[in-house]
């Protein structure tokens, strides 16, 4: 006999069934609530409902577990490259060989941006933020791909995944160049996916580009610790906007305006501005180690603890890695990050914050990493929805094949109750 959970309102009794996911999590099914009892749940934050089922991500907060698809986060950073894992994310199992060279392929073949976006490019002043840019940029492929609302095949669905992919850096590295007020670059398909990505970002035309190898290696491991992360906002947004059955594009652009704020996407941003407040008030560890733990205060150290972690996040061990190597390489002298290596050395050894498991986290490491490579905090949000992006194609696409009906919640009226119109004359 199934499981069931029952509720007692108004004398009545309910009963609901419990469902249970493949790695044991449990769950009330109260789809029928309202229909049943006239009553729905209060929720805010949907901190402790599940809005759907999904086969693409587990996460044990507790345990800091991380798994696509079932393979642990740290065996596809080690040994696994980016489009690896996005094929992962989106088909639901690793490539062989042939595939892989075949969805390597169709991303290279879609590199190129046609000119014509140039023109919506250039009507953005300098000083736009780069994420407002992006939003408005893969919104407009719409337009310029319109069998993309118009057909729901999956082969034509497969194409707008594959430009998606391989146009997205291509439209983040033209947002950096015009802030630099550099000619962009135009992609280079001998390379592999992250160094296109760097050789766009930073060659210039009076020069040559090498791509540092530990640095492309780094970046691979971001973008897959990056790719998808369950629920949380924007890939929550995306599936809300793609249950309305918008195309690829219109749902992956709202995804990018949930990223874009600063609660969810800006956390790495964040930890580079306490940074260099901490170096501008003289760069005293100790000092900010006292107020984060002083309770009276109202500094909080950005980078240390998470939402859904409460142990350490398995992110941070693996780019930690990655950090370090890429500091070694570049021998870069910055004294924001040597403050950085001093809080991480001094939290980890202090009892308070072990205590109360605040260990870095990967928005600690990623923001040290995209600093010592010189790329410019308005851009570190921009990195995380590249990396971010296999993982909600994946989302919008189980979605669709899912059938799942719109997405729309209830809600609790608090306003005024009916009264009687007043003519303007009449109004106090």
């Amino acid at each position: 006999m199934s499981e069931t959970a029952k509720l007692i309102l108004e004398g009545k009794e309910y009963e609901f069934p419990v469902i249970e996911g493949s790695e044991q999590e449990k769950a009330i099914d109260i789809s029928k609530l309202r229909g049943q009892t006239g009553h729905i749940t209060i929720d805010p934050g949907f901190k402790n409902t599940g809005s759907t089922t999904s086969a693409i991500t587990y996460l044990d907060g507790e345990e800091g577990i991380l798994r696509y698809r079932g393979y642990a986060i740290e065996d596809l950073a080690e040994k696994a490259d980016f489009l690896a894992v996005a094929y992962l994310l989106i088909y639901g199992e690793l490539p062989n060989q042939t595939e892989y060279d075949n969805f390597v392929s169709k991303i290279t073949r879609h590199t190129m941006v046609n000119e014509d976006m140039r023109k919506i490019f250039d009507g953005f002043p300098v000083n736009a933020h780069p994420m407002g840019v992006m939003s408005s940029l893969v919104s407009a492929m719409s337009g310029f791909y319109p069998e993309s609302y118009s057909k729901n095949d999956m082969d034509n669905i497969d194409v707008h995944i594959m430009r998606l992919m391989a146009k997205f850096p291509t439209l983040a590295t033209w947002c950096y160049k015009k802030s630099q007020g550099h000619p962009i670059n135009y992609p280079q398909n001998k390379l592999d996916y992250c160094s296109n990505f760097l050789h766009m970002m930073f060659a210039l035309p009076v020069e040559e580009y090498e791509v540092n190898p530990v640095v492309s290696k780094a970046l691979n491991s971001l973008l897959i610790l990056h790719a998808d992360h369950e629920q949380n906002c924007s890939t929550s947004t995306v599936r809300l906007v793609g249950s309305s059955q918008a195309n690829l594009y219109s749902s992956i652009s709202a995804g990018i305006s949930a990223l874009w704020g600063p609660l969810h996407g800006g956390a790495n941003q964040a930890v580079i501005e306490m940074l260099e407040a901490i170096k501008e008030d003289g760069g005293g560890v100790q000092k900010y180690l006292d107020k984060a733990k002083d309770k009276n205060d109202p500094f909080r150290l950005m980078g240390f603890g998470h939402r859904v972690y409460k142990n350490f996040d398995p992110r941070a061990r693996i780019i930690k890695k990655s950090a370090d190597e890429v500091l070694e390489a570049l021998g870069i002298d910055d004294p924001v990050l040597d403050i950085a290596r001093g809080l991480e050395e001094a939290a980890l050894n202090d009892e308070y914050f072990i205590q109360r498991k605040l260990y870095p986290n990967v928005d600690f490491y990623s923001g040290i990493i995209y600093r010592a490579l010189g790329i410019p905090v308005n851009m570190f949000t921009v990195m995380f929805a590249i990396g971010r992006l296999p993982g909600w194609i994946a989302q919008w696409l189980e979605l669709r094949e899912s059938g799942q009906a719109i997405g729309r919640p209830r809600q609790i009226y608090t306003g005024e109750t009916a009264r009687e119109f007043v003519e303007m004359s009449k109004r106090k």
